[in-house]
């Protein structure tokens, strides 16, 4: 393992770039000034994130593989080896990296000039998944284009474009940021736009996550607090109106407010109960890897949305803190990247890199609220660790996008060009 990370971190050291020559925006009152001297050589990117980030991935490996070993006794699934989902889950990851480290090779200025081609190519994806014949339905929801042997996700994609194309867009409109119609009206109509073609899918947590990147990328571009406030109103408003218009959405919220109820248990509730059930088996130190029983066709979706209430089974109260102090330690790195670019006057990097922060913060957040009975049930995975090519694959890329940051502005820090 270390002599991987060693070429790992030996490959990402790449070709320089162009430096953007931008203002600063907010830095939370944190500098970072070009040392005078030549400073000894810092390593190409940030080791200790890739290691949380490696620590993420071999532990979601074991997980998902855990998590759905029982499931060939499941008649939908009787054709499938023992090993089905591990297998397809490895070759998400091996695909993954290898995008990745093609990903960190463009400098952070290419990703800025194909940011708004990218958000185009979303859309077109988007829409095309609704079309019939096109998008795979599953359970409902038609949210997936076939590729051969694969599924792709357009809605993960929806979340890199996203990201990108808020930053590009806040960098170009630095001079109006302070007024509504110039800046923030046309960055909430593409917000809008992408919000149709999520819920008629329907994705409403895509939705969420992708709305929540805009509006954090917004404010931390330096858009003023009222038009901020006003922004959230509207957007809890939106939702609020989504929940009481869609009889589903409701049954959900009041499943999530009386999980075992008589009504609730064998309905809406039936996963949420479950997943508590689970975590409450775990007590402090879990069950041990491999003796959940919640997953043997108890719990749906025990390896995709639900894995941390197996992780809360076999680890523990113990394995449900240590995945929390992860992610919210990763969260903080990568935020703490973004100012760092920022400081630098690399605006459109540090809006990037605290966009990942953002998403797979919040992500993080939203599942693990999910499975602990803190939020309503959404169909959201759990970044880096959860079962799901498409997801997997974006996060990873997102993640190269920070390293790339990262390693440009070191390499700034030590006076050469980014």
């Amino acid at each position: 393992m270390p002599r991987l990370l060693q070429w790992i971190t030996g490959w990402f050291d790449g070709q320089s770039g162009q430096a953007a020559d931008r203002l600063p925006v907010r830095v939370g009152g944190t500098e970072y000034r070009r040392a005078s001297s030549t400073p000894v050589s810092p390593p190409g990117v940030d080791q200790p994130l890739l290691w949380v980030m490696v620590a993420l991935l071999v532990w979601g490996l074991v997980m998902v593989y855990s998590a759905s070993i029982a499931m060939p006794d499941n008649p939908r699934f009787a054709h499938y080896a023992p090993t089905h989902f591990l297998g397809r889950h490895a070759l998400s990851l091996v695909i993954g990296a290898m995008v990745a480290l093609l990903s960190f090779q463009l400098p952070m200025a290419q990703w800025e000039r194909m940011a708004p081609w990218l958000f185009v190519v979303t859309l077109a994806l988007l829409a095309l998944v609704l079309l019939p014949g096109a998008g795979k339905v599953v359970k409902g929801a038609r949210r997936w284009l076939t590729l051969g042997p694969v599924s792709f996700q357009p809605s993960e994609l929806a979340k890199l474009a996203m990201l990108l194309y808020a930053a590009g867009y806040m960098v170009r409109k630095m001079e109006v940021k302070e007024r509504f119609f110039r800046a923030v009206l046309p960055m909430a109509c593409a917000v809008a736009l992408v919000g149709v073609l999520l819920l008629a899918e329907p994705d409403m947590g895509a939705f969420i996550v992708v709305a929540m990147i805009a509006m954090g990328i917004l404010f931390l571009g330096g858009v003023n607090a009222r038009m901020f406030l006003l922004i959230v109103a509207v957007l809890l408003a939106a939702f609020l109106l989504m929940i009481a218009n869609s009889p589903w959405r409701r049954e959900r919220v009041f499943a999530y407010l009386d999980p075992f109820g008589e009504e609730h248990a064998q309905g809406k509730g039936y996963q949420l109960s479950h997943a508590l059930i689970a975590i409450g088996r775990g007590e402090i130190f879990g069950v041990g890897l491999g003796g959940s029983v919640e997953k043997l066709h108890w719990l749906p979706e025990a390896h995709t949305d639900f894995l941390l209430a197996v992780i809360g089974e076999e680890f523990g109260l113990v394995g449900v803190l240590t995945s929390i102090v992860l992610f919210l330690w990763m969260t903080r790195r990568i935020m703490h990247i973004g100012r760092q670019a920022i400081a630098l006057e690399r605006v459109f990097s540090g809006l990037v890199a605290q966009g990942v922060g953002i998403w797979l913060g919040l992500q993080a957040f939203i599942n693990m609220g999910v499975n602990l009975g803190a939020l309503p049930t959404k169909g959201l995975t759990l970044p880096l660790m959860s079962f799901g090519g498409s997801a997997i694959l974006m996060n990873l890329v997102a993640l190269a996008l920070v390293l790339r940051v990262d390693h440009e502005n070191k390499r700034l820090m030590r006076g050469g060009r980014a």
